[in-house]
């Protein structure tokens, strides 16, 4: 049972590294950077709702249409558990903790930015494979969600 969990882990997976060095430096500097904006229940509620829906999207976009494979495409690896649970939601809580109504433009760009240099960076280490579909779609998805979607989502949870 032990060497089928560390197996399914996919260890040996092309580029692993990447994923591992992003989840926990984002996940690090959630946890140091001061909390003026936010405080931990929003944190909290933001990063359990992104983490639930990247894992909803997993299975139901990525899976059933088949975008990207992660590592190998039939193991729920390490780095895919890493990926889905800890990079976009520190993304999400970090961006947060930073915004106001004159930077917000800034960081919608930036974010949206990192976010996609993110993305290459796991195409280039050869641990993602978007199997040729445009990539590029996922600057409107970034926008969206750092210019629209999140800053109503802690608006709607601020308003309990």
């Amino acid at each position: 049972m032990f060497s089928t969990a560390l197996e399914n882990l996919d260890l040996g997976a092309k580029g692993l590294w990447f994923p591992i060095i992003v989840s926990i430096a984002l996940f690090l500097t959630l946890c140091f950077i001061p909390k003026q904006k936010m405080n931990m229940a929003e944190i909290y509620i933001i990063f359990c709702t992104v983490a639930f829906v990247t894992w909803l999207s997993d299975g139901i976009v990525l899976r059933v249409f088949d975008l990207i494979d992660l590592g190998d495409p039939d193991k729920p690896g390490l780095g895919d558990i890493l990926s889905y649970t800890f990079i976009p939601p520190s993304m999400a809580c970090i961006f947060l903790c930073f915004l106001d109504s004159r930077n917000k433009w800034i960081l919608v760009v930036l974010f949206t930015a990192i976010s996609f240099l993110i993305e290459v960076g796991m195409e280039s280490t050869g641990y993602m494979d978007t199997k040729n579909w445009f990539k590029y779609a996922t600057l409107i998805f970034y926008l969206i969600t750092f210019a629209f979607l999140l800053p109503l989502q802690l608006k709607i949870i601020r308003q309990r």
